[in-house]
């Protein structure tokens, strides 16, 4: 009986493994996917990967990825413009191209595969009152015990969150979930893999879609240790500028700051996230101070970068190959706020103002960084996108590949100001670059996509309507598109003034799906309805990233910890291989008394210490000096591994040694994270061997017990 027990159970359990392997093999050998089902909690909606719609991976694999980002780009934004610049029968040179047949790509391109659909882009908060990390007006944990509301809207960081790590989240949070844990995105993963990688915009550089490539924030608006604070103003007139000046506490979590033991700010998190080339607007944000009192701009030119602030001609003259070789991070912004717009504006009137005033006709900006400077140079979203995969091909981090995201900003922020003009400019300056990009990129090995974060208020109408705003603009082909404005949730009554138009800037986001449209290994996987969370897994799988939770814990494996002790008798740790990890905490223990002695703040997810993605990460132990014939233990545990490593060291031996080791300075200790014994079985291959080893061991009669063949 025993024996038919054991038999008929292996024989069971072997239909159903083949039975699996029949249906999953030729959907991930084909990219076919499977849909995941309908109807998911909010709960299940906010654990990472849990709003996906496409269930199965399986896209081929690609070297390099572009990731083109129109802000607040919908169906109306991409419509009006081509009508405008175009015709309405006419098509952009670079948006129309992806995700079209290859016949319509040029050259060596003409083969690439192509795939285009819609996206979902719903988040789970209007704001951190609906997570965990709900604060009060002075910066501190406000005691929310709500964790993510179905929300249709969404704003850019929610969204950018979601393509950046495949988890869902409030609207206001920067790649944390809605319990505040730090989700890790596109950029660290590449980083961890030794893969190039880029973040360009014609936003501040803090703004929320490049703010989800460099950082982890409970807040968007925290910007750097003092907020959005521009680190010039006395704002409180002590005639001085200090922290005092700032706005920290009504733009950041306080246990996030730095001065707290937090992980810092979205700028100071740009430079421990140190992606190797950083091209937008927000200079006047890295005048704020940091912890050791230097200004940011200070601490990137001491942490090697190469840094440009305002200076389109100096930007025009970097070496891409010279910075390569020295394979040297470029943090390159180019103004003080977000970058000025294509053309100028035309705000949107009330019907009768719009129709007294009739079409209009798009002007350049002089301020616009596309137009030459004296020295022939200019700085257009096409521009930058060209330097910027000039010095990622250039690194030699790019033999294995890069990551490159480009955003057009201010499609989004011309939406919200109810300019037609503005939106029209914005969105030819990212057509540009993405005809820029196909001339420098091979679609044999690169996967280009272009997608928005959310739709937004323009509509195209008829004639001017009495409940909105609207613009009647004259099209290139001598037709007429009228764009009406109308989720603005208060009135401006410059509105009714041909001469002076909308002002108020409160347009709101809608929440329609969104088109994506792709070239290049795995383009087909955008096809149909997907979510913007699904976009993560198509990049991380094109480039072959840790997307599971399991594949990115393992990613800190390799963690280790030496303690040093420098010439003047201060004790640090130098931390490395934590690759699968945001933020680290750590503690000091005496071993005899059990006290510690130092430790980091793990008050909340984002207290502690950030990772330098794939770098060195150090450990100021402050003014800690050992006591005599003392031993100490120091762990250090990753956050989202929860992985550890642990090290021991001895106090001084005597009184005429007060250091340990050898030597006034240098190593005294090292340590790792111990590794577990590996699972055995990994894919459907190994199942099905372990299957018939079940059933050949019944054979003979053998009790197998299945726990001994590992987890999966």
């Amino acid at each position: 009986m025993a024996f038919k027990k054991v038999v008929s159970g292996a024989v069971a359990a072997l239909t159903s493994v083949a039975a699996l392997g029949a249906l999953t093999a030729p959907a991930l050998a084909a990219g076919n996917p499977t849909y995941a089902l309908n109807g998911k909690t909010v709960e299940q909606l906010s654990v990472h990967g849990g709003a996906q719609r496409l269930a199965a991976l399986g896209n081929p694999g690609a070297k390099n990825v572009i990731l083109f980002i129109g802000d607040g780009m919908g169906d109306s934004e991409i419509t009006a413009a081509r009508n405008y610049l175009h015709g309405v029968n006419g098509s952009f040179a670079g948006l129309d191209k992806l995700g079209q047949p290859g016949a319509l790509l040029t050259g060596d391109n003409t083969a690439a595969e192509a795939g285009s659909g819609q996206y979902t882009t719903f988040s789970l908060g209007n704001s951190s009152n609906d997570s965990l990390m709900a604060k009060d007006k002075d910066g501190k944990l406000a005691g929310s015990k709500t964790a993510g509301v179905i929300t249709p809207v969404t704003d850019s960081s929610a969204s950018g969150s979601g393509w950046s790590t495949g988890t869902k989240t409030y609207n206001n949070a920067v790649d944390v979930d809605v319990k505040g844990n730090p989700q890790l995105n596109l950029i660290e993963l590449a980083k961890a893999k030794g893969l190039a990688t880029g973040n360009v915009t014609t936003a501040e550089i803090q703004d929320a879609t490049p703010a989800v490539l460099e950082s982890h924030s409970t807040e968007r608006a925290c910007y750097g240790p003092q907020g959005k604070w521009d680190g010039k103003t006395d704002t409180n007139g002590d005639g001085k500028l200090d922290a005092s000046d700032g706005n920290q506490s009504k733009n950041c979590l306080a246990d996030q700051l730095k001065v707290n033991g937090g992980i810092g700010s979205i700028s100071e998190q740009l430079l421990d996230t140190r992606a190797d080339v950083t091209i937008g607007g927000g200079s006047k944000y890295f005048n704020q101070l940091g912890l050791d009192g230097k200004t940011l701009w200070q601490q990137a030119a001491d942490r090697g970068f190469l840094t440009v602030e305002n200076d389109v001609d100096k930007f025009a003259g970097i070496d891409a190959q010279a910075t390569g070789k020295k394979d040297q991070p470029v943090l390159a912004l180019l103004g003080g706020g977000n970058l000025p717009t294509q053309f100028n504006p035309t705000p949107a009137l009330t019907q009768a103002a719009t129709e007294k005033r009739g079409p209009v006709e798009c002007s350049v900006n002089d301020a616009w960084l596309g137009n030459k400077t004296a020295a022939g140079n200019s700085a257009s979203l096409a521009d930058m996108t060209n330097k910027a995969i000039d010095l990622l091909q250039a690194n030699p981090k790019s033999s294995k590949g890069f990551f490159l995201q480009v955003e057009g900003a201010s499609i989004d922020k011309q939406d919200h100001a109810a300019n037609a003009c503005g939106q029209i400019g914005e969105t030819d300056d990212l057509d540009k670059a993405i005809a820029a990009a196909l001339k420098k990129v091979d679609l044999k090995d690169t996967l280009v996509i272009v997608t928005a974060d959310h739709a937004h208020t323009s509509q195209i109408v008829g004639e001017p309507p009495y409940y909105a705003l609207s613009t009647i603009l004259k099209n290139a082909d001598g037709s007429q598109t009228v764009i009406s404005y109308g989720t603005a949730t208060g009135e401006d009554k410059g509105a009714e003034n041909p001469e002076v138009g909308y002002t108020a800037g409160g347009m709101e986001h809608t929440g329609t799906q969104l088109r994506i449209a792709a070239s290049g290994p795995g383009a087909s996987r955008v096809d149909g309805l997907t979510d913007q969370t699904d976009n993560f897994y198509t990049i991380a799988g094109a480039l072959g990233l840790a997307t599971t939770t399991d594949q990115q814990k393992g990613l800190s494996d390799g963690g280790k910890v030496a303690v040093n002790k420098s010439d003047d008798g201060k004790y640090s740790a130098d931390v490395t291989g934590f690759n699968g990890d945001a933020v680290l905490s750590y503690q000091l223990v005496d071993d005899a008394s059990k006290k510690v002695v130092a430790a980091s703040n793990d008050t909340t997810p984002v207290s502690g210490v950030r990772v330098a993605t794939a770098a060195t990460t150090t450990l100021d132990f402050g003014d800690f000096t050992p006591a005599e014939g003392a031993k100490y233990t120091l762990t250090v545990t990753g956050r989202q591994s929860g992985k550890s490593a642990s090290v021991s060291f001895p106090g001084a031996s005597g009184s005429a040694d007060k250091t340990p080791g050898k030597g006034n300075g240098g190593t005294v200790a090292q340590g790792g994270v111990t590794k577990p014994n590996a699972p055995l079985g990994k894919t459907g291959a190994t199942i099905l061997g372990l299957a018939v080893l079940v059933l050949a061991l019944g054979a003979a009669a053998l009790t197998v017990r299945f726990a001994k063949f590992g987890r999966r």
